[in-house]
């Protein structure tokens, strides 16, 4: 069993309209854009990162915007919802927000004993937040979103599974420990984890595979510490008989990709260098930041992508 995984490092999904994308994140929800750069595969549309402060590794949300996409078709081998965590009490600030905001899906429900709130993001997707007491992460407060009820960050992702054994032997492999089922949903834990290090897997035999698209998560990241613990990760995983990309640069951590059983696409981040390796705190997401492959084309993507 490995232990260098302290939970979720990002969430990475899929959007049709960058600036409603960045609206809803940034005005609603409160959160921070702390990058604004490129899909290193497809330089000609956005990778928007939005999280706390720093964009501490468990809080970052990403998303590559593409006007040219479909909405996805929900079923399973997905990420089906993304929650987040906000502090006691908080419950009741955000349906009102939310509502103001005239967001779908708003519905309150219990889970494990937790109260959360149901939502849906601009392209269907699913999202919820969760009360979490004596949480000690810190949100992001500039967006007239005070400190006592800001997002803390990712408290869980909650995959859905056509049948679960396969993927729960696989995170059990990678340090989590089951907790508890209820219902159709069972809980995966890391002991002592970073805060986001929840995994839940919910089995529907009776839903058609997802079909990818605009609302659909395309990868989640797991975080490490350093190189040299992905490495040994890499290792690990390659030995277990998965195929696991190279270890690959992102600019604001490194990054190895490989494909659960159940379809969906995991990655194992590095905390490290972080995001304010090439701006200084205090504009993190302001100014766009290209790949040293693609800084050439600076002139042409400053203007056809579009202003948000």
């Amino acid at each position: 069993m490995l232990t260098q995984i302290n939970g979720l490092h990002h969430v990475t999904s899929l959007a049709r309209d960058a600036k409603q994308n960045n609206a809803f994140f940034t005005e609603r929800l409160g959160l921070r854009r702390v990058k604004k750069t490129v899909n290193f595969d497809r330089p000609d549309i956005y990778h928007l990162y939005y999280g706390d402060t720093t964009g501490s590794p468990g809080t970052v949300m990403t998303y590559f915007p593409s006007a040219e996409r479909e909405r996805r078709k929900p079923g399973t081998g997905e990420v089906a919802q993304t929650t987040f965590s906000v502090p006691a009490g908080a419950i009741g600030y955000w349906r009102q927000r939310l509502s103001e905001f005239g967001t779908d899906g708003l519905k309150e429900e219990f889970l494990f004993d937790e109260k959360r709130l149901l939502f849906c993001g601009p392209d269907g997707e699913c999202f919820a937040l969760v009360e979490v007491e004596n949480n000690p992460r810190l949100g992001w407060t500039a967006q007239q979103v005070s400190a006592d009820v800001a997002l803390r960050g990712f408290h869980s992702v909650s995959l859905r599974l056509n049948e679960d054994r396969v993927t729960a032997e696989l995170l059990t492999f990678m340090g989590y420990q089951k907790v508890k089922t209820e219902g159709r949903v069972t809980r995966f834990s890391i002991p002592d984890g970073n805060g986001a290090h929840l995994v839940d897997l919910e089995t529907r035999p009776d839903f058609e595979p997802a079909v990818q698209g605009a609302g659909s998560v395309h990868h989640i990241a797991f975080s490490v510490d350093d190189r040299r613990k992905q490495l040994e990760v890499r290792e690990a995983l390659t030995d277990a008989g998965h195929q696991v990309t190279p270890v690959i640069d992102r600019d604001y951590f490194w990054a190895i990709y490989f494909r659960s059983a159940g379809g969906i696409l995991f990655e194992i981040a590095t905390n490290e260098p972080g995001f304010d390796r090439d701006e200084d705190i205090t504009q993190l997401g302001e100014a766009l930041k290209l790949p040293t492959q693609h800084e050439h084309l600076r002139a042409g993507l400053e203007l056809s992508l579009p202003e948000i």
